[in-house]
């Protein structure tokens, strides 16, 4: 990676670090997207999750009309994004939470079930590309 890509990661981790913070001093929530998405549409968790996700998926779509060439076509079908959306669904399920939950809120909070579900996310995601790359 170049400078320019390095400073951008950079950024971006911070911000995502900053938007985490926030949810957890603010309003005492793990901003774990998985979570929010699973209360945005219930009763009394709308004031919270609604916003974070009209902001998250706005994010991309601005971002996206910026700079569309940052984000590449799609390396798969629709079939493959639906099956992968379920298997991460069901995952989330599992882990009780997602890559955002463990992987920042519980690493920060030094949570022992946070290191090992995001040990376990990272070594099925490297499982996961060497297999879709090398024997499909």
């Amino acid at each position: 990676m170049g400078l320019t890509a390095d400073l951008h990661a950079l950024a971006g981790g911070a911000l995502i670090g900053l938007a985490a913070a926030i949810a957890l001093v603010g309003n005492g929530w793990i901003a774990g997207v998985s979570g929010i998405v699973g209360r945005a549409f219930v009763p009394g968790g709308r004031a919270f999750r609604v916003p974070f996700l009209i902001g998250l998926i706005g994010t991309g779509v601005i971002a996206a009309w910026i700079a569309p060439s940052a984000f590449g076509a799609p390396v798969r079908g629709l079939p493959m994004l639906a099956v992968a959306g379920l298997l991460v669904g069901v995952g989330t399920s599992v882990a009780n939470g997602c890559t955002s939950g463990h992987g920042i809120c519980g690493l920060a909070r030094f949570s022992m079930r946070s290191v090992v579900a995001t040990v376990a996310f990272m070594a099925t995601g490297a499982a996961t590309v060497f297999i879709v790359r090398h024997m499909l």
